[in-house]
């Protein structure tokens, strides 16, 4: 039987075909790696939310947080310090502070001008930051943090400050210590950042040294060169409305949430570790500040509770994405125990006048939780740590031991002396310009009326 064979015109389509089957997967994946990065929406949305619960955590928590704690005749003026910072920090963000904090530069800091004005920071990602989210969504998340962190100061000079030396402050101590800070632990090329390349590689997750160390020694130095209130300790300086301070606290442990799991910058694995770590280490401290005064003053006191719960957050924040639980809870003992001595020992036995204990909650609380983290840092909980860092070309793992706790004892020592010399500096330009304190007459009227003309309460 005679077997019929295709026409010879289907011969050069056959090849064709054939071809086609051979490189189209070739041709795909090189198209996938030209690709730019996806946003995905479940990031997105997360981190989103996180920006929004760290803007909550200024105001209204930390608003009502510290204005509670004063005296009622100095309640607006210490509520408008952190309002005052959601619009300056912002317009100064906008301008030039991301670009600093996270342009491409040195290992101090970001060229200023890289994204001026926010130019170029749109939908598209930024594949060394946040991936798989616009980087204006990750612009807006750390934008969050950078009002927080000066905000925190204003515990420390409240019921006494000039407000246009307060602003002045601010606005040279975010652009000359917290965004070059900022730049050194988190920014490409940052010398702290263990990710990125750095140079000397430091865990801070979210931001013991650049939010919690940096501010709390800056309130120290501000607490010390403003001097003690007037009758300060002689006379009682009760807080007016503790029931305030309590709705602020709750507000902070919420809003807490996103600002360490939100710094996973996903909605993955790490984010639920971080959220997890957030509260069991709020919780602990809660508890172990209560037990510290109910064992030495009889009783254990509602704000001291409270007190304890913000000591546990401001303790874990740079540990939150390297721990595992246990490590979490024994962070969260410790913080309890330490900052309270450091709140009814150490601020007695050195007598400063830190109105509302920002440097022994916040620089204390994360100088332990910066530490501890040297020890008790797990590959477990973020693998990247064992392989991430490379120094002549081979990988050093940064889990906790003798060697990581030395690096954190270092950017702690470094941070420590920036915020401190730099503070110094700063103060003393603002104290020629515009003088640092209220006269002895608009302290005793109160910061409300002398400063802005206003009353809390009528009655």
């Amino acid at each position: 039987m005679i077997r019929s064979r295709p026409p010879r015109w289907l011969f050069g389509p056959y090849c064709l075909l054939l071809l086609a089957a051979v490189f189209a997967p070739l041709t795909y994946a090189a198209d996938l790696a030209a690709a730019p990065p996806t946003i995905n929406t479940g990031d997105n949305a997360w981190l989103l939310v996180s920006s929004a619960l760290v803007l909550m955590m200024t105001a209204p928590g930390l608003i009502l947080f510290y204005g509670g704690l004063v005296r009622s005749k100095n309640v607006l003026a210490t509520m408008m310090h952190s309002l005052i910072l959601m619009g300056l920090v912002s317009v100064l963000w906008v301008v030039f502070g991301y670009s600093v904090a996270f342009g491409e530069g040195n290992a101090v800091f970001g060229n200023p001008l890289q994204y001026f004005m926010l130019r170029g920071v749109g939908a598209a990602p930024n594949a060394d930051y946040a991936a798989t989210v616009p980087q204006q969504t990750f612009m807006l998340f750390q934008m969050m943090f950078a009002i927080i962190t000066p905000a925190l100061i204003s515990g420390a000079v409240a019921e006494r400050i000039k407000f246009s030396a307060y602003v002045l402050f601010v606005a040279l101590w975010v652009t000359l210590i917290y965004f070059p800070l900022c730049h050194m632990v988190w920014g490409k090329g940052g010398w702290f950042n263990w990710a990125l390349g750095g140079r000397f590689p430091v865990l801070d997750f979210a931001g013991g040294t650049v939010v919690h160390i940096s501010s709390g020694v800056s309130a120290l130095v501000c607490a010390l060169m403003l001097g003690k209130r007037d009758g300060y300790p002689q006379e009682p300086m009760m807080p007016h409305n503790v029931v305030l301070s309590l709705i602020g606290t709750g507000l902070l442990w919420v809003g807490w949430f996103g600002f360490n799991a939100g710094s996973a910058l996903n909605a993955g694995e790490l984010a639920t570790s971080a959220f997890a770590a957030t509260h069991f280490s709020a919780a602990a401290a809660a508890l172990s500040w209560g037990c510290m005064e109910w064992l030495l003053k009889g009783k254990p006191s509602v704000l001291g509770v409270a007190s304890g719960m913000v000591a546990g957050l401001a303790t874990i924040t740079p540990a939150s994405g390297f721990v595992t639980i246990p490590s979490t809870l024994l962070i969260g003992l410790a913080a309890g125990v330490v900052c309270y001595l450091a709140v009814t020992k150490l601020k007695i036995r050195y007598g400063y006048d830190d109105s509302l204990d920002v440097f022994g909650v916040h620089a204390v609380g994360s100088i332990t939780g910066m530490l501890l983290l040297g020890l008790l840092a797990s590959a477990s909980v973020n693998p990247a740590i064992a392989s991430t860092f490379k120094a002549g070309g081979v990988a050093v793992s940064l889990a906790g031991g003798p060697a990581q706790f030395g690096r954190q004892l270092g950017a702690v020592l470094f941070t420590a002396a920036v915020a401190a010399i730099g503070s110094f500096l700063l103060l003393k330009i603002v104290s020629k310009l515009v003088g640092l304190r209220v006269d002895i007459e608009d302290e005793s009227a109160g910061l409300d009326l002398s400063q802005h003309g206003e009353r809390a309460y009528t009655d």
